[in-house]
This record gives C-alpha cells, sequence and structure tokens, in this order.
C-alpha cells in the first residue's frame, strides 16, 4: 500500500519458550501409572492400554523444536490524527509447517485495537507458505509511540507442546492533537515587511480604511471619496492601512505538570499551542515555538505546511524532564526570539524559572500575553479547615502574581479545563484594547 512503512523480519526478540500441552503430563501420568499397576499385578494388560500413549509421547518429544518463523510487519503511515484509524499488517511466513499459529497484537496507551477481521483466526501455515494478519488501529490520544509489539504462539502435530515468543518491532507512530478552529487570534502590535493578513499600522495599498488626505499628484482615480472630496469642495483620496504578516511564538511552560485522572495540565497546553499554531500559519503568519523546562528547545518561526508538521512534532516530544543543569536558568537566550515578535505563553504559573523568563521578555520589550492554564482544575481545596485555609491563601498569591503582570500591561487570563481556548484570547484581546485606551 502506498506511503507504509515496513520494519525488517526478526525485530528484538525475546526467543522461543516452550512449555507443556495438557496432553503431555496426561499421557506421562497414565503411561508411568500403567507401568506401575503392570508391575505390581504381574499383568501385561496394563501395558497394552498406555503402549499408544507412551508412542505418542516418545514420538512428540523426539520431534520437538521451536518453529522457524519470519515476521515482516508494516504501518499504513506515520502519522495520524486523534480519531483516526490507521492498518497494521502483519506478514508471517513459516520455513516448516506448522499445524496452528496464533498472532497477539500490544499496543501502547493511547491505541486501541479495533475487531479483528473475520479472516484473522488462529490457524495452520504449510512449509514455505506465508499468511497476512490486518489490524485497525484506532489513536486515541495524541502522542509518540511505537508500534509493533507482537507475540507468536503455535504448537507441535501432535499438540503436545507449546511456543511462544515476543517480538518488538519498533515502527514509529506519531499522533497529532485533533485541530480545532480558531475564529478570533490575537493581533500583535508590530507587523513585519512581508505581506500578511495582519493589518499594519503603517499606511498603503490595503483594503482596511484608515484615513482620509488631500489628493497629490500620482495618486490613483480609484482611491478618490468623493462623498469627502464634495464635502470639503477638493479632491480627497482614501488611505488604507497595509497588510502584513507577523512573527509568533509560542513559549510553552514544561517545568511542571499537574495531572489527575481526565488528563493533564501540559496536555492542556499543548492542545491550546497546536490550535494555536494551525491558526496562525492559516493567516500566513511565521509561528516559532519556545519549549521551556527541563530542556530548552526552540523551532525559529517559519511559515508554511512544511512549519506545522515541525511545529506538532516538536509539541509532541514535549514532556516534563527533571534537569539539574537548568536549575537556575531563568532567561531564554537572544537568537531564540526574532524581535517584534509576539509571544503568547502557555503555563500554569507554577515554576518560579519559568516567571522569571517571562519578566525577562517583557523588560527585552517583547509584546506578551500569558494564558495561564488553570492548576485549580488540578488541585482540590481539601476538606480540613488547615488545608482549605492553605488553599485560599494560595489563590491570593495567584491573583497577586496576576496583578503585578497586569501593572506592566501584561494580559494574564485564565484558562479553565473545559472552556475553549478562543475565550482566553477574547479576554486577552480585550484587555489589551482597555490597556490602549487608558494610555492614550
Amino acid at each position: 500500500m502506498p506511503g507504509e512503512r515496513a520494519h525488517p523480519a526478526g525485530g528484538l526478540s525475546t526467543g522461543w519458550r516452550t512449555r507443556a500441552w495438557g496432553r503431555l503430563p496426561a499421557y506421562l501420568a497414565l503411561g508411568g501409572g500403567g507401568l506401575l499397576a503392570a508391575v505390581l499385578l504381574g499383568r501385561p494388560e496394563p501395558v497394552v492400554v498406555v503402549a499408544p500413549m507412551l508412542l505418542v509421547a516418545a514420538l512428540g518429544l523426539a520431534r520437538a523444536r521451536p518453529p522457524e518463523l519470519e515476521v515482516l510487519v508494516r504501518l499504513e503511515r506515520e502519522r495520524a490524527v486523534e480519531g483516526e484509524e490507521i492498518e497494521l499488517v502483519v506478514q508471517v511466513s513459516a520455513h516448516r509447517a506448522v499445524p496452528r499459529l496464533e498472532v497477539e497484537l500490544g499496543l501502547p496507551p493511547g491505541l486501541r485495537a479495533l475487531a479483528a477481521e473475520p479472516g484473522a483466526r488462529p490457524t495452520g501455515l504449510a512449509a514455505g507458505a506465508t499468511r497476512t494478519f490486518r489490524r485497525r488501529i484506532l489513536c486515541e490520544r495524541w502522542g509518540g509511540s511505537l508500534v509493533g509489539q507482537l507475540r507468536l504462539r503455535t504448537r507441535d502435530p501432535l499438540g503436545l507442546f507449546t511456543y511462544e515468543e515476543e517480538r518488538r518491532h519498533q515502527l514509529p507512530l506519531r499522533v497529532y492533537p485533533s485541530p480545532q478552529t480558531l475564529r478570533r487570534l490575537l493581533r500583535p502590535a508590530q507587523t513585519q515587511v512581508f505581506a500578511g493578513n495582519q493589518v499594519a499600522r503603517l499606511k498603503g495599498d490595503g483594503i482596511e480604511f484608515a484615513d482620509i488626505r488631500p489628493f497629490l499628484p500620482g495618486d490613483r482615480v480609484r482611491r478618490i471619496n468623493w462623498r469627502a472630496s464634495a464635502r470639503r469642495g477638493q479632491l480627497q483620496v482614501n488611505q488604507m492601512h497595509l497588510e502584513r504578516n507577523a512573527d509568533v511564538v509560542l513559549f510553552l511552560d514544561t517545568f511542571s505538570d499537574l495531572a489527575d485522572a481526565s488528563g493533564s495540565s501540559l496536555e492542556l497546553a499543548v492542545r491550546g499551542a497546536a490550535a494555536l499554531a494551525d491558526a496562525y500559519l492559516r493567516t500566513r503568519d511565521r509561528v516559532g515555538l519556545v519549549s521551556f523546562g527541563g530542556t530548552l528547545r526552540w523551532l525559529t518561526p517559519q511559515m508554511g505546511e512544511r512549519q506545522l508538521y515541525r511545529l506538532a512534532d516538536a509539541l509532541i516530544d514535549s514532556e516534563v524532564v527533571v534537569s539539574y543543569a537548568w536549575k537556575a536558568l531563568e532567561v531564554i537566550p537572544r537568537r531564540t526570539l526574532p524581535p517584534k515578535a509576539l509571544v503568547v505563553a502557555l503555563s500554569p504559573l507554577l515554576d518560579e524559572r519559568s516567571l522569571g523568563a517571562l519578566w525577562d521578555l517583557r523588560a527585552r520589550g517583547y509584546e506578551l500575553a500569558v494564558l495561564e492554564v488553570s492548576p485549580f482544575d488540578f488541585v482540590p481545596p481539601g476538606s480540613r479547615p488547615a488545608e482549605r485555609l492553605a488553599y485560599r491563601l494560595w489563590r491570593m498569591e495567584r491573583e497577586q502574581m496576576r496583578a503585578r503582570f497586569w501593572a506592566a500591561g501584561v494580559p494574564v487570563v485564565l484558562w479553565p479545563r473545559g472552556e475553549p481556548i478562543e475565550a482566553a484570547l477574547m479576554a486577552a484581546a480585550e484587555f489589551r484594547r482597555q490597556t490602549r485606551v487608558a494610555a492614550r
């Protein structure tokens, strides 16, 4: 099938494990009992009765040997989106005849095997024959994983022994978060020099109205505002805002993660960053990423579908990493962020190093907006009075922290779990609008 990836035969094998099937112990027990009865009774009849069982057991022991199988695993594709199904193909070839073959598939968390096809039931293989097993896999959760762990189980021709072997064919599979449609985004205050969909403050050829001025030689006739010209007694022309692109950098805090049975704060932040990256790239903006945590990773802002895949791969690899080498790091290197970039941070604001990095970005003049992944959804207040008091004090400290950011002109918007990220973006845009009005 086009685009599928194959893993070579063999893989990482644990070796065949042999164990006796139920018939062999029974045959040996009956045969031993018959011989003992013949000796005790001094009669040959018990030996005649158990002789066939002993013969079968002897032949089985003499012919017992592990099977020789070649296994080829193919994956339909390496990338998928949450909710999609992909196909895993297992091709087994037998050098010697196998009377019965069973193939079991083991999957990591986030993937679920669907019902097997009717033709995937256990069956035998003749010498030199090949059998293909197909299994549909449902991608339930985003993330990166290795697929292809198999358990092979066969029997000998007489049904006296069972052979089991585990093989690990490490096929990479990346499942991206399901895309979200965002109708409104944070507009950057400063734009770049390339054409895009953002309305720039500069005036020129565009579609957004800016102002009216007197006609000058060289102005285009189609720009003349005839109604304003009639009122003022001289030709007036419309001035328009330029459409430019912007640089947007997503700041992902991986210093800390809060989790419960239904999810985690990092998972929520990754989903939000994926939605923002997709939406900004669709408006022809350049999008970059800074993953700030136990390790510092970044992607320089670029545009296009290729950048979307690079950002998605980087987000999938995001995890909380404990590293003492970065224990005192609070500053992001200057070369990681372009000038005049809009920095959108997704963070629970729990680690002092993340707070220090955000304050450093603001001090360096970057336009900053913080979407606070609500930690209150993952931390219950407790049942005892002392726990409830501590919880109230903690919330008051966080309110004071937000107030310091607000005083510096940085919108910090709480993003509770279960609410769309678009609501938090609209709240941040409203804060910036009110800040501009108050500054005039």
